[in-house]
């Protein structure tokens, strides 16, 4: 029995009676549930939402406020680019992959432009300029980034162009964007029960019918009529089910709201769910991409693995996956310095050395190490080329005396990423629920459970294993608003 009780699913047949009665569950108030409740009060139904905490927002609030959105938006088109929703889907299903979700890719792409025009539609602000440099989250209130589209290899698999879409905000713009929506739940019957912790859910001949929660203490039950929607997160703060299911990300800070524990994913277990893609994570690394990809990351014996100019978060699985987050980012004083103070995020090198032995040394690679990798980056940067690894020659330049080492796993979590953790990385789950593309829950036999839905960061959504910033808010809201008319339409 875990710590909030049984998961193990009620017999309908057991309740006594029902505390309360609606058409239709929604269980947890980020932005997937929120879109869920909008679109499933607009289909007609009544509608609970449950809450562990004490109000709406989650992780989503948290945010950077990044929402992946394509085909030719309005914001793309007023800052010059052309778009199409194959481009999207093609640059996705490489990113996201291998083994994206090509069925919900494909939708959510083609529906994107409508997608982005809805959460206008319903007050969220983006503004019609480009932020055009490496970074986690733009020190200003630009409404377009790139996202490691104009990059390699997937600049040669579609036409680039930028669909990093921010909510207008003077900070991160999560928490603009979950005022925003939640403004408009308020207007609508929809009732929301704060400080509600999901337990269990309730069957009935195969079905799912309600569940059990507690509040201040006490049990009670609720049926729904037509569904339950479980929207409430992965399990990056469940110690128990991290070591269990992604092994490499336990000790490692964790970006949430501190309330994704899994409990969402358990019940629909409980039932007969199936998992995706459990042991994928998104690792926000702990440097300063204008850095990066000003010089080279490099592993603990000096050789570079990627190419610096990709989506960071990228980066950060690469590091993590195969080197162990055991990298160091190397420059020189001129890429330093082109990076301005206020994106620098207080990151100063832990060593610098006038050669690249006395760097190595210093760091403890292996002689020769680090002058060799430098020596070859240079003599083809001279001629704006990367063959190792295809950088954009916008970014190359030999790199010269005096040099610097940044050592990752010491370095300073950017600001989207909250308080360093441990190793030099904060990250979160992206596996979960298996569901369809309108947010039914698969059993193990590929099998919608009836009376289960499910969208967000509880399901394994888009992705198989890659991970692209604005995926998670995106998704939410695209997938929780199928979901929410799945449910309604039962």
């Amino acid at each position: 029995m875990s710590a909030h009780g049984p998961v193990a699913p009620l017999d309908a047949g057991d309740v006594d009676h029902f505390d309360h009665v609606t058409d239709v569950l929604v269980v947890g108030y980020g932005c997937a549930g929120a879109a869920a409740t909008l679109e499933a009060t607009a289909a007609g139904a009544e509608v609970i939402v449950l809450e562990k905490a004490s109000g709406g927002g989650g992780s989503s609030a948290l945010s950077g406020g990044e929402m992946y959105l394509g085909g030719g938006t309005e914001i793309q088109r007023a800052c010059g680019f052309e778009d199409t929703a194959q481009d999207m889907e093609a640059f996705l299903l490489a990113a996201l992959g291998p083994d994206g979700d090509k069925e919900k890719i494909g939708i959510y792409s083609r529906e994107s432009v409508a997608h982005y025009q809805w959460l206008v539609d319903h007050g969220v602000p983006f503004k019609p300029s480009l932020w055009n440099s490496p970074t986690w989250v733009p020190p200003t209130d630009d409404g377009l980034m790139w996202m490691g589209e104009n990059s390699y290899p997937f600049a040669e698999l579609a036409k680039p162009a930028p669909r990093g879409h921010r909510v207008t905000s003077d900070g991160f713009g999560g928490k603009v964007l979950m005022q925003k929506l939640s403004e408009v739940v308020a207007a609508t019957d929809a009732a929301v029960h704060t400080d509600t912790y999901a337990t269990r859910l309730i069957v009935e001949a195969g079905a799912v019918v309600g569940l059990v929660a507690r509040q201040y203490g006490k049990t009670y039950t609720y049926r729904a009529r037509r569904g339950v929607v479980l929207t409430t997160g992965g399990f990056a703060d469940n110690a128990e089910m991290v070591a269990q299911h992604a092994p490499q990300l336990v000790g490692l800070g964790v970006n949430s709201d501190g309330g994704d524990d899994g409990r969402g994913i358990v019940m629909a277990q409980a039932v007969g769910a199936a998992v995706k893609h459990m042991s994928a994570g998104q690792v926000g690394i702990s440097l300063v991409p204008g850095m990066m990809v000003r010089g080279m990351i490099v592993n603990s014996v000096g050789q570079r693995f990627i190419n610096e100019d990709v989506y960071p978060g990228l980066v950060g699985q690469a590091a993590l996956y195969k080197h162990g987050l055991k990298v160091w980012v190397i420059l020189d004083e001129q890429a330093y310095e082109e990076v301005p103070v206020d994106e620098r995020w207080g990151v100063q090198p832990h060593f610098v050395a006038e050669s690249l032995e006395e760097l190595e040394q210093q760091i403890g690679m292996p002689p020769g190490a680090l002058t060799t990798t430098v020596g070859e980056y240079n003599r083809h940067a001279a001629e704006g080329e990367d063959p190792y690894f295809h950088k954009s020659s916008t970014w190359l330049r030999p790199l010269e005396s005096p040099f610097a080492a940044i050592d990752v796993q010491r370095g300073i979590a950017p600001p989207e990423y909250g308080e360093a953790g441990r190793g030099g990385a904060e990250v979160f789950t992206i596996g979960g629920l298996g569901t369809t593309v309108d947010g039914h829950v698969l059993d193990l036999d590929g099998n919608p459970i009836r009376g289960l839905f499910a969208a967000g960061r509880a399901t394994s959504g888009l992705h198989s294993w890659g991970y692209i910033s604005g995926t998670s808010l995106g998704d939410g809201t695209f997938f929780g608003r199928r979901a929410g008319v799945s449910a309604a339409g039962r």
